[in-house]
């Protein structure tokens, strides 16, 4: 299986890679709720770019979406 990395610059390119997951897992979004717990509205809200949610809730839905998510810094 490839492992893609992607920078994260902005809340879009977050939708997008939810969007793509869901969507080659063929989950809905109600289903996507269902198994991550978080309710339909904030998924739609990750989904169009909302900026503003909780850190523990888009955990939530990457682990569902088995997306793990780095951190890089200048100084290790």
């Amino acid at each position: 299986m490839a492992v893609n990395m992607k920078n994260i610059d902005t809340p879009t390119d977050i939708s997008e890679m939810v969007i793509n997951h869901r969507k080659k897992s063929g989950l809905s979004r109600n289903q996507l709720s269902m198994l991550s717990g978080i309710g339909k509205t904030a998924i739609y809200d990750i989904e169009h770019g909302k900026s503003t949610y909780q850190i523990d809730t888009l955990l939530k839905l990457l682990a569902v979406l088995n997306i793990k998510l780095y951190a890089k810094g200048a100084i290790e």
